[in-house]
Formats: structure tokens, sequence, C-alpha cells
């Protein structure tokens, strides 16, 4: 009997940081490592940077199309099966350079609908944690499908250690956290699939 293949899906992470060393960077690229380690199969994970994106702008849509680089960045958001956000919270909400990629890829015709999502967040206080709210209520009119289990905030500042200076994510317990969103988000992606 010939093993069934599994299907691979697609996960599109996007970092509402620009800040290289950022620690919200630092967790997508953690769990991009966790899927190269095969700590979590059947998944594979494209880091989209946002920072080529201009600020939104309809002057800028001509004739129907969108500037180069919101064109790339539309297609990598509709090529993919789920998302991967790691939000950072500046003034109880989503950063601005986040907004604006959501912004622009929910622009007729809206890319992110009717998809899985993942919201991650690390930083001071609650780890994030009202950010994640606030993408949540974005994510309704947006036609996302957030998972609601298990939650991921992430205090970067409380001992011990959790990022080393780069901004790589070092603590153990919190890699394991990380690969149950990543499971939980895998799992979901494929019932909304019918899979």
């Amino acid at each position: 009997m010939e093993a069934v293949a599994q299907p691979v899906i697609k996960v599109a992470a996007i970092c509402g940081s620009l800040r290289k060393g950022s620690y919200n960077r630092g967790l997508i690229r953690s769990a991009i490592q966790l899927v190269k380690e095969s700590a979590v199969t059947g998944i594979e994970i494209e880091y989209v940077d946002i920072t080529p994106l201009p600020l939104l702008n309809t002057d800028l849509e001509v004739n129907g199309t969108f500037p180069p680089a919101v064109e790339a960045f539309r297609q990598k958001i509709r090529d993919a099966d789920c998302y991967l956000f790691a939000s950072p919270e500046y003034n109880y909400s989503v950063s601005g350079p986040l907004k604006n990629a959501i912004d622009w890829a929910s622009r007729p015709s809206n890319v992110w609908a009717d998809k899985a999502a993942a919201i991650v967040s690390a930083g001071g206080g609650f780890g994030g944690g009202r950010s994640q709210y606030h993408l949540r209520q974005i994510g309704v009119f947006l036609d996302l499908h957030f998972i609601n289990k298990p939650e991921f905030f992430l205090n970067a500042f409380q001992p011990p250690a959790k990022f080393d200076s780069e901004g790589n994510l070092i603590d153990l317990p919190s890699k394991e956290r990380l690969k149950e969103v990543l499971l939980a988000l895998k799992a979901f992606t494929l019932r909304l699939q019918g899979k």
C-alpha cells in the first residue's frame, strides 16, 4: 500500500516591525527554524517583507493595477494557505507598517479572505497582547479566521532572557509554545480547506 502524501501548508509570515533586530521578527525566524529542523512538518514558511510597500494612497492605483511592490506583496498573500503575524504593540494597537500592509492587500479584491491566521507577539508588559486583540478586530472585516488557542504573548524583558543580542529567540519554553501555535495553525488551515 502506498503512503498518502501529506499536504504542505504554505504560510506567509508577516512582521509588523521594520527593525532588523526586532523580537517579533525573531519569532518569525524561530518559526522558520522549527520547520527546517522538522520540529513541525507539513508546512513551509515564507517571510514576507513589508518594508518596500509605499504608504497606502489610492492615487497610486492606475487602471486597476497597483505599484509593483504592492502587486508582488498581494501575490504572496494570495498564494499562501494561511498567515502568521508577528505583531508588536504600538499605542495599544498594531504598528503603522503592519496596518499599511493589511490595507494594501485588502483593496479590491481582498486577498486575505477566508484563510486561517495566527498571531504571536513579543514586547514589554503584556507582550503585545493588546495589538493581537486589535488585529483580531481588523480580521473580522478581512474575513480572516484566527486560531483561538494557544495564545502567544511573550514579555521579552522578564528574566530569564528570551532573546539574544541579535533578536533571536533563545528561550526553550517559548520555542515549544511557538511550535504549538504552528501545529494549531496547520490543523486549522487543513480543517478550513476541508482536508
